[in-house]
């Protein structure tokens, strides 16, 4: 079977599976709404995040928009994935938000937004050179390098910014890009590659300060190698 037949298969199969989720959703089953949340949280998030650039305002739209997806899914009809199906219902509330605080000018709402911590992938997750009993060092600079990338991302315009999260922080193809933000796939490339410029500039802006940490020995690493050294030197104590 060639490539593209196999990738045809594979969207059959995806699409077979979000049509019987939700079969099962509409009977009520406990299980399938569970599942259907615990699937996509982490992109709706992303994407609600990356519109309001508000961590508690991310999670405010995505439960308000399951609760609109679930109230409507007989709406669905898999003619796109429930993925995108959700991630439209997202967009959709999160702009709203977006015009609706727009509109009330005369009391503006002036947060600091803090920096949210992205959710890495369950395998660098389960790495121990995450674990911060092993390397807290290494933990650290990782830590600092998200939040680089985070105000980064934070600092864009919202025609980019929305483009970039489903785009490179999600890894949404561009004609799913184009698909869930209504807009043509070369617009969406357009405005990736001037989002990539502005994210580049922000980061070299900031990478120099950051640089002098990097590469950390101290702590239980540099501790280690200190008893080691002094063990072969006879120094056993």
């Amino acid at each position: 079977m060639r490539k593209p037949a196999l990738q045809a298969a594979a969207i059959a199969a995806a699409d077979d599976g979000d049509m019987a989720l939700v079969r099962r959703a509409l009977a009520r089953e406990a299980g399938a709404f569970r599942a259907i949340i615990k699937t996509h949280n982490q992109r709706l998030y992303r994407i609600a995040r990356g519109v309001v650039r508000n961590d508690a305002e991310a999670e405010d739209i995505v439960q308000e928009a399951y609760m609109r997806a679930f109230a409507n899914l007989e709406a669905f009809r898999g003619d796109a994935s429930l993925a995108t199906w959700l991630s439209r219902i997202v967009i959709n509330e999160a702009l709203g938000r977006l015009r609706k605080k727009k509109r009330i000018v005369a009391m503006p709402e002036n947060p600091k937004a803090r920096i949210i911590r992205f959710p890495l992938n369950p395998s660098d997750l389960n790495s121990s050179d995450l674990n911060p009993g092993d390397d807290p060092e290494r933990t650290m600079a990782q830590r600092q390098i998200l939040a680089l990338v985070e105000r980064a991302t934070d600092s864009l315009p919202d025609v980019y910014r929305t483009v970039f999260v489903a785009r490179v922080i999600e890894g949404l193809s561009i004609e799913e890009t184009a698909d869930l933000l209504g807009i043509r796939p070369e617009t969406v490339k357009t405005r990736l590659h001037r989002a990539r410029t502005l994210v580049r500039k922000a980061l070299d802006d900031e990478i120099g300060p950051v640089l002098l940490d990097a590469f950390p020995f101290a702590g239980r690493r540099c501790e280690r190698l200190t008893q080691a050294v002094m063990r072969r030197l006879g120094f056993e104590g």
